[in-house]
């Protein structure tokens, strides 16, 4: 009795395909075996089914029907198909299921029937050829017997076998492998020889020394080798053997385990590897443990021994990084990181790179011409420096870089010339090919294809096929339905099903519902087309998507001999252009835009009509734009852009040739990504020919144009036509589109054959129309070992085929002459070297970087900054200058004038000058701070000159007298207050004492870098005067490039190896990770940095341009390249905003004070550095925190205060000092703290600022351009070289100096530190003198977790949050850490006696705290969920009267229910009642 499949199974859980093909099987018969061990599924289904998922089923049947159990399922199908089936294209479209189930039985049928040649002489007849061999002759029977099973047990059909065998041609790999047996045998051989001279040689050494040399093994000698090695790590001498490869332990041999082996505990192993990286920890008893993982890239593994701390050095002398080791140790399971890790280590000796180097030997050598780099979106995975220097070390002429639509990898290949960290000399002929992998748009091709200006009025016969697959090389047509359009009316149909004499694909069948049963008694293809042409005579073509119904129908006319001269109109086009609005355009989408039904879809007799109906309406549609006729529509339906970014996209290779062609480049990349961004960057065809001078393009892969117009058979003169748009052709090895055989929906590509003739066709065109065809690798990973990195990145983005990758690696000359073989070697020769050198030869030696600077023109800034200057030093100094401001100023006016750099100045003046008019303080940055010139221009107020005094009313000056030059390399404000000895005023203190040499340079020729910080609310509005500056269209956000991170890359590598149930250690995944990382995901803006145009230049001469993020929607537009790669050419100005100023200006706001007219000397001050007294609190009023400074910029932090604690500040200067460690990398922790702990260092000794190690080398004697040079490379963290610090000693520089230049990884400048104090110094001073403006200031601008809940309800309630919040420790979220800080703020507050009050919503400010009767209102948004925009909403709305009720409230700000009960429980509504009923009663009651 037969059931229904799911009768049978009703609870299995199948996916699809397979749910779908299992639904139509019936279950004839189950039986089992009597131990219950096998179990038989007996099924039958009108479909055939593919053997994987019958091994699919039978897994799925054992795990879910039988878990726990031990039970094998075997599934037995029988097929009744369709009489459409005849052996032979069975045989085609169900050999892949029989390999497979071959392969799963046995490797030798399998490779038999895959070198069988099958023809079938009649319809029951099969020819079976197999090579004449013994193993051959022995399984003829079995394979004879497995085909007579499949096709007539299976399928029930009638198969007589014909088997015949043929004599083998010889295969060049067994000669290859017996050439390779005979060399290894000759070496074998050779070394037997050389072994019993060794032998010879240590006889003799024992009858000279009369000692016997022990065997290395035997189990007695293993023994006493273990033994002694107990204690090898900690007694004797650390190296035991004479060999001087030996670097530890004793010799040993034996074959290496290789790491993907070693899954646990195995005991002793020897491993052999490279090392990724050593580290040495110091532990008790003198002793150190040495890590180091080590890789033989098949995995990784941890490598871990003790030593004495005397023998360290020698032994990281040979494990370093980069070495290749072999080691003999014991596997063991660590005991504190629970990984496999290899210890007690034997011995360990140097080995050869045992790496495979692929090198180039071919004489004549390749140019590759397709590569993606790491900035070709998550998809390739190599750096370009990488791929130049593999290119270069072949010998190759040049290589190409051509990353998808971007040309962001350009600067990293032109420092590949560079003199210091190149890898190529600058002077070689080498050439990178500088060039992008398109997304080409065909914007030329017309609505009508082949127009004569036919009238609209005319003949027109709308159709639609049906076919077997989407190839009409290898398809065929089952339906045809057509209705014939004359004069805007529909006259006649056409409808009839063909016989395709093949069966119908089970898919073509659930799309169509046309099954074999329907077409059986239908006539041929040969019958019907005749007829179908007789009832198209005299008409234009028109179809939905004309290209693939009439390639159909071109092919079969060509096969026919039938004239193929066709007018055809697309209605995909007609739709484009007249509903713009749609976003697809599918036959059903267009259907119902224009109210059209539509019945049976895909089916062709209804998608005909439906198509003929959208025509007529079309027809009305262009008459009523005045269009009249096919060319009319033609020329008047032009792509739109917004068409455009709906339009197909093929790839396509463009090169910059020469100079012009780079920018003409440049600007195709700016318009991709500015005007025809969607998804990815379009490059119209239209747009490219307009900007063709000095370029060249190639048809690309198999995602290009021509590739996919192959595929799917157009027409000749479509073809002619896209050959005709390149400059030469591309081919790629057939590993590259392998892919296509496995796609069950690619109808063209079922073989290996199938693309080596697509190959062919390809320079069959070349030749027919004279253009280049070159073989490229389309590189998107270096090795074919690298493929690993691109699988993982694809994986982590989703594709579910990330582990099929094809073989996209670079190749050498003589792997690419092999691939492309089957072109005979003439030809081949010819794509492979010919032509790519020939492609090479017409593109220029050119930079993708402008090699000159531009900065913008300012009329006379020269003039106008010496100007500003001295008449702001003689408002200052007085009318005659104190000599050291006069030589000063001279000296830094004829550095920055003669560089080019007076107009970066005027721009910053100009900057500050208009936020000071607006209210608004300005802190400089970075090293300006340096420069008297910015100091007098008004750039920023740290005054770099000596500590002195000045008068302001006489002008009197003194920066000479003892009681002065005491203060030196201090600040002005350290010195003690002074009256004028001339006039009696109190004089000022300015100074910091800061050289001009940190900015520019002894020579000035360092790049300067004018840093400003305006205020976080006022940075939008100094972005803006730039362009007031400028004028539009000349400045641009400065762009960066976010690549991803090591910590993203570790997630990617470790969930793809999770997902696949593969356990891979640590130090495994941390080497593979080293390959994803610095792979381009997005791009952004620097938050302040502006790139300015000079007036008279095109933006593309240095650079492309796009929105940051590609966002569409954006309308800032930053620079395509990182702006670290232009900022050398075109001038960089960082605008960025900062909490400071504003601080500082609702501290003004509220006091009514000037911030500039505090003073910095100020003792209550200074206290707070030191204390809590000068806040009138004690530290265990504010939890036990010992200094005032909470909340206050740069030392308000813990670890800032403990700074202070550590080393107790008594001047302003050393609080610069601090701010300087505090912001360096490596420059407190572990370095100057030590030093101060050890009594080696004061806090004014110690190196705080880069200033600091110039100034003190200078006065150590060291010759000042080096004391320069040296300061530079250590504040970048390059450390010191070894002639540098013989200088250093020689001149009595102490070796904890020394020690600490080493230790710094980055460092502040001394300017930078002065401007934040200064700042900072204010805000203090706010603090002490004015407590809640300052706290008002603080909670409104730099709280950021500020919860009225929480922290305005009392004291009390406040203590208690804290403490919970407190016992989290480490483990608090990252929003908790900032609440312990606010509510640390509210805490002080609340000690020193101020209250909040209320917030009245009727009062209350959106985003702003107030002083109200001596208490403090909080603002609207410190209600927990009450964002920006409801608190605004929420000030409008109380501005229109007062709320009715809660609902009224509600109604007029939108403000969340959540947030209103919130509120509500608050008290904040006060007896505003929750509806408003009750106000319309009030009125009558009254």
């Amino acid at each position: 009795m037969e059931k229904d499949f799911f009768d049978v199974f009703p609870n299995l859980k199948i996916k699809e395909p397979l749910q779908e093909l299992l639904d139509m099987v019936l279950v004839t018969r189950v039986s089992c075996n009597p131990d219950k061990t096998r179990l038989w599924v007996y099924i039958k289904s009108e479909r055939w089914i593919h053997k994987k998922y019958i091994f699919e089923l039978e897994q799925q049947i054992e795990r879910q029907c039988f878990p726990g159990i031990s039970i094998q399922v075997k599934v037995i199908e029988k097929f009744h198909l369709s009489r459409q089936y005849t052996p032979d294209n069975f045989l085609e479209i169900y050999r892949s299921s029989m390999e497979l189930e071959l392969r799963n039985y046995n490797m030798l049928e399998y490779n038999l029937f895959k070198r069988a040649q099958i023809t079938f002489t009649e319809g029951d007849r099969m020819d079976l050829v197999l090579p004449d061999s013994v193993i051959a002759r022995e399984k003829s029977e079995i394979l004879v017997e497995y085909l007579h099973k499949v096709f007539c047990e299976r399928c029930g059909m009638d198969l007589k076998i014909d088997l015949k065998f043929a004599q083998a041609k010889e295969s060049k790999y067994r000669r290859n492998a017996v050439l390779q047996i005979r060399q290894e045998v000759e070496n074998v051989l050779k070394h037997a020889k050389l072994d019993k001279e060794d032998t010879g040689k240590n006889a003799e050494e024992e009858k000279e020394t009369g000692e016997k040399k022990l065997p290395s093994k035997g189990k007695r000698d293993q023994k006493t080798f273990q033994k002694k090695e107990q204690h090898g790590d900690y007694r004797g001498s650390f190296r035991r053997d004479s060999n001087p490869d030996v670097i530890y332990g004793r010799d040993f041999e034996g074959e290496t385990v290789p790491l993907e082996a070693i899954t646990g505990e195995m005991g002793e192993v020897i491993i052999r590897g490279q090392v990724m990286d050593v580290e040495a920890r110091e532990i008790r008893n003198e002793k150190t443990i040495l890590i180091f993982p080590v890789t033989d890239f098949t995995d990784s593994i941890v490598v871990k021994m003790f030593l004495r701390n005397e023998q360290v050095p020698e032994i990281r002398g040979e494990i370093k990084k980069g070495a290749f080791l072999k080691l003999k140790g014991v596997t063991t399971i660590d005991r504190f990181d629970s990984e496999l890790t290899i210890g007690s280590v034997a011995g360990i000796k140097k080995i050869a790179d045992f790496t495979s180097t692929r090198m180039d030997t071919s004489p004549q050598k390749r140019v590759e011409l397709h590569c993606h780099t790491k900035m070709s979106d998550m998809d390739g995975v190599t750096d370009a420096k990488a791929l130049v220097k593999r290119a270069y070390e072949w010998g190759h002429k040049a290589i190409a870089i051509t990353d998808h639509g971007v040309v962001q990898a350009f600067p990293e290949a032109n420092h590949c010339f560079d003199a210091w960290g190149g890898c190529v000399p600058k002077d070689s002929d080498f050439k990178v090919l500088y060039g992008m992998e398109a997304y080409l748009v065909d914007d030329l091709k017309g609505i009508v294809t082949n127009s004569r200006g036919q009238s609209l009025d005319g003949r027109f016969v709308v159709f639609d096929i049906e076919t077997t697959g989407f190839s009409p090389l290898s398809c065929q047509i089952i339906e045809i339905g057509a209705v014939l359009v004359e004069n805007g009316v529909i006259t006649d149909r056409f409808s009839t099903f063909v016989n395709p004499k093949v069966p119908i694909p089970y898919r073509i069948e659930q799309l169509t519902s046309i099954n074999d049963a329907m077409v059986m008694e239908a006539p041929d293809i040969q019958t019907v087309l005749p007829e179908f042409m007789e009832f198209c005579k005299g008409a234009v073509m028109v179809a939905h998507n004309a290209d693939f119904d009439m390639s159909f129908i071109i092919e079969n006319c060509r096969t026919q001999e039938i004239p193929q001269d066709f007018t055809y109109v697309d209605t995909v086009g007609m739709a484009r252009f007249l509903l713009p609005a749609l976003n697809r355009f599918k036959l059903d989408t267009v259907a119902k835009a224009v109210g059209v039904p539509l019945g049976h879809h895909h089916r062709a007799v209804d998608d005909a009509a439906c198509t003929a109906d959208i025509f007529v309406k079309f027809v009305e549609m262009l008459k009523e734009r005045d269009i009249y006729d096919l060319d009319a529509l033609n020329k008047q339906g032009s792509v739109s852009v917004d068409t455009i970014k709906k339009l197909p996209t093929y790839h396509a290779v463009i090169f910059a040739r020469n100079e012009t062609g780079r920018i003409n480049l440049y600007k195709l990349v700016s318009q991709s990504h500015l005007k025809y961004y969607r998804r990815r960057p379009r490059v119209p065809k239209s747009v490219f020919l307009e900007h063709r001078d000095g370029l060249l393009i190639g048809s690309a892969c198999e995602a290009g144009e021509l590739y996919q117009a192959l595929l799917r058979n157009a027409p000749e003169q479509e073809i002619a036509r896209l050959v005709d748009f390149y400059d030469y052709l591309e081919i790629q090895p057939l590993g590259n589109n392998a892919f296509m055989i496995a796609d069950e929906k690619n109808d063209t590509v079922n073989s290996k054959e199938d693309l080596i003739e697509l190959n062919k066709k390809i320079v069959r065109l070349g030749e027919q129309f004279q253009k280049p065809v070159v073989a490229t690798c389309d590189v998107h990973f270096m090795d074919p070992q690298d493929e690993i990195y691109r699988r993982i990145i694809m994986a982590g983005n989703g594709f579910s085929d990330a582990d099929n990758q094809a073989p996209l690696y670079l190749r050498t000359t003589e792997e690419m002459l092999e691939e492309f073989a089957y072109l005979g070697s003439e030809k081949a020769e010819e794509v492979v070297i010919t032509n790519t050198n020939k492609i090479a030869d017409m593109i220029e030696k050119i930079s993708p970087i402008h090699p000159d600077k531009f900065p913008p023109v300012i009329e006379n800034s020269d003039r106008d900054l010496k100007e500003m200057c001295f008449q702001k030093a003689h408002e200052i100094y007085g009318e005659k200058l104190p000599q050291i401001v006069e030589e000063r100023l001279n000296k830094e006016l004829n550095s920055i004038i003669s560089n080019g750099y007076a107009v970066m100045y005027i721009i910053a003046q100009k900057l500050v000058h208009k936020s000071n008019e607006d209210g608004y303080l300005v802190g400089s940055r970075g090293s300006v701070g340096s420069s008297l010139a910015a100091t007098m221009s008004g750039i920023t107020e740290v005054n770099p000159l000596p500590p002195h005094y000045i008068c302001p009313k006489c002008k009197y000056s003194d920066f000479d007298s003892p009681e002065v030059k005491k203060f030196g390399g201090m600040a002005g404000c350290d010195m003690p207050d002074k009256n004028c000895p001339h006039c009696g005023t109190k004089m000022k203190k300015e100074g910091f004492d800061i050289p001009f040499e940190t900015f520019l340079g002894f020579k000035g020729d360092k790049e300067p870098d004018i840093d400003l910080n305006f205020s976080g609310e006022y940075q939008g509005n100094a972005h803006r005067y730039t362009e007031v500056i400028f004028g539009k269209g000349q400045t641009f956000k400065a762009g960066t490039i976010g690549t991803l991170a090591e910590k993203t890359a570790f997630g990617y590598v470790k969930n793809y190896f999770e997902e696949r149930g593969q356990h891979k250690r640590y130090c495994e995944i941390n080497r593979i990770v080293q390959g994803c990382t610095g792979i381009r995901r997005t791009t952004g803006q620097h938050p302040g940095g502006i790139i300015v145009l000079p007036k008279g230049e095109e933006i593309e001469k240095f650079t492309p341009v796009q929105h940051p993020a590609n966002d569409e929607n954006s309308d800032i537009i930053t620079t395509h390249f990182d702006y670290h790669s232009i900022d050398g050419n075109l001038l960089k100005l960082d605008i960025l905003g900062h909490d400071d100023p504003t601080m500082i200006r609702m501290l003004e706001d509220l006091t009514g004070l000037d911030a500039k007219e505090i003073p910095l000397d100020q003792k209550d001050v200074m206290s707070l550095f030191a204390g809590t007294q000068a806040l009138g609190i004690t530290p265990e009023d504010i939890g036990g925190c010992k200094l005032g400074c909470l909340g206050v910029p740069e030392f308000g932090t813990d670890f800032a205060m403990q700074m202070l604690i550590d080393t107790k500040p008594k001047y302003f200067s050393d609080l610069v000092r601090i701010a300087g460690l505090a912001h360096g990398t490596d420059v407190w922790l572990g370095n100057a703290q030590v030093l101060i702990q050890e009594g080696k260092a004061t806090i004014s000794t110690a190196i705080c600022t880069r200033d600091d190690i110039m100034i003190y080398l200078i006065s150590m004697g060291v010759e000042s351009s080096l004391a320069f040079t040296i300061m530079e490379s250590v504040r970048k963290g390059k450390g010191l070289r070894e002639e540098w610090e013989a200088t250093m000693r020689e001149h009595n520089v102490p070796e904890w100096y020394i020690w600490s230049c080493k230790k710094i990884k980055y460092m502040f400048p001394k300017a930078h530190a002065a401007a934040y104090v200064m700042m900072a110094y204010r805000i203090a001073w706010f603090k002490v003198f004015r407590p809640l403006a300052y706290y008002a200031a603080f909670f409104s601008i730099r709280a950021t977790a500020f919860s009225y809940e929480t922290m305005c309800m009392g004291r009390e309630r406040l203590e208690y949050y804290l403490a919970e919040l407190r016992k989290k420790g480490d483990a608090a979220s990252k929003k908790e850490q900032d609440s312990i800080r606010d509510m640390r703020i509210v805490q002080e507050m609340y000690a020193r006696g101020f209250e909040f009050m209320p917030i009245d919503i009727y009062r209350a400010k959106a985003d702003r705290f107030q002083i109200i009767d001596g208490k403090l209102m909080p603002s609207l948004n410190s209600i927990e969920g009450m964002g920006d925009k409801a608190a605004e909403a929420v000030v409008e709305a109380a501005k229109n009267g007062k709320f009715l009720s809660k609902d009224d409230f509600r109604d007029r700000t939108k403000v969340s229910k959540t947030v209103i009960d919130l509120m509500d429980d608050l008290g904040l509504f006060g007896d505003i009642p929750q509806s408003n009923q009750f106000s319309l009663f009030d009125g009558i009651i009254a």
